[in-house]
């Protein structure tokens, strides 16, 4: 045997169970760190946990379950959560409560749909995400990713109707659902193109159909603001208005970044700065899966994870792209090959054992700090 075949130390693949067992613990220990997190902030600032949770974004959702979209601004915000939240209103259940709970549960739906896609390390790395406090407090993030992340599954198994009825309920979360739908149809494509006993016309005109049903529904909602507002551009405005999202070149774009990622810029307010530059890493994070996605000639998750990336890299700056960064699968998807990595000599094995373990143990760091920037109240992307 030659040396080379004798250092090579074989890799059990995990049993179905396993797999399970290992997805599941993970889902709650994330969950139940992001809670003690959020309990002990309570605790120490003498605040309800209910005054916690109810930071940035989630004052939004919740203000528009009652009101409706009463503040232009809001129209931002897809209706599909606060819709959730008006309707355990009328039931007579707490709204903020019920956030909680369908964040929790589309985690642990996405987690799901992410091991099938990439394997249950893949939706580990995802479940400890440092932004992972916004899959599990009522945000969109969670309930997008489900969504997203099943209608990916289903469509590569080539079972469109219910790739069509995913994406439709991710639409009503997220204007990423735009992303996805396009994506998707790169995906048909590729399918097409390798498949084999279809007409390809045939073939790539029923699943095109299929996407028609989430287009739908963001032209809906589109007509709604017009609608309401009396302008194509409502949401475009809202988000110019409220989160200085508007267009411009990409190196506008982060030199505008560059700027506000200087401590010097927010006095008082340093966390603030450090977050930007997480925004720089993320969009990093971005093209390399991006690429990445391209050399392994896996087309529709590089329009999906690209056109993205060019969204967020042509604002005004780079905003919210660390929490976006969750619904990037094929990222995770890529981190999990990494992990899993087994150098075939025993010395670079070992030392690739520890710069993971290091990687994981900062990881699990940052999960913690984010969520004490949410829950002190603290600018956290």
């Amino acid at each position: 045997m030659t040396r080379a075949a004798t250092s090579r130390t074989p890799t059990r693949a995990l049993s179905p169970l396993d797999s399970f067992l290992l997805v599941a613990s993970v889902w709650l220990v994330s969950r139940v760190a992001i809670a003690a997190v959020v309990w002990t902030q309570a605790q120490t600032s003498h605040l309800s946990v209910g005054d916690v949770l109810a930071r940035w974004d989630v004052e939004h959702f919740l203000g528009i379950a009652r009101q409706g979209y009463a503040n232009p601004d809001d129209v931002a915000f897809f209706p599909g959560l606060p819709a959730l939240l008006a309707a355990a209103d009328r039931l007579g259940l707490p709204m903020l409560g019920t956030g909680v709970v369908l964040a929790v549960g589309a985690s642990a739906l996405a987690a799901w749909a992410l091991a099938r896609l990439g394997g249950p390390i893949a939706a580990c790395l995802w479940l400890i995400a440092p932004t992972a406090v916004f899959t599990a407090v009522p945000y969109t993030e969670a309930l997008f990713c489900a969504a997203a992340f099943w209608a990916w599954w289903f469509a590569r198994e080539n079972r469109w109707g219910a790739a069509a009825a995913c994406a439709a309920i991710a639409c009503t979360f997220r204007v990423s659902g735009l992303f996805l739908a396009g994506a998707l149809a790169v995906l048909a494509v590729t399918q097409i193109v390798g498949g084999k006993g279809e007409v390809w016309w045939r073939g790539l005109a029923r699943r095109w159909a299929w996407l028609l049903v989430p287009l739908a529904v963001l032209g809906a909602y589109e007509l709604y603001l017009h609608g309401l507002t009396g302008s194509w551009r409502a949401w475009v405005d809202a988000q110019q208005n409220g989160w200085t999202r508007g267009f411009s070149n990409p190196l506008q774009s982060l030199r505008h970044t560059l700027e506000v990622a200087r401590p010097s810029y927010w006095p008082g307010r340093p966390e603030v700065a450090w977050v930007f530059r997480a925004e720089i890493v993320s969009m990093a994070l971005g093209l390399v899966t991006t690429a990445w996605s391209l050399v392994k000639r896996r087309w529709a998750e590089a329009a999906f994870v690209g056109v993205q990336v060019v969204a967020f890299g042509t604002s005004w700056w780079y905003m919210s792209v660390n929490r976006a960064v969750l619904g990037w699968f094929p990222l995770f998807v890529l981190a999990a090959g990494l992990v899993t990595w087994r150098p075939e000599r025993p010395r670079p094995r070992v030392a690739w054992r520890v710069l993971v373990g290091v990687a994981l143990v900062a990881d699990l760091a940052l999960m913690v700090v984010w969520t004490w920037l949410f829950a002190t109240g603290r600018w956290a992307s």
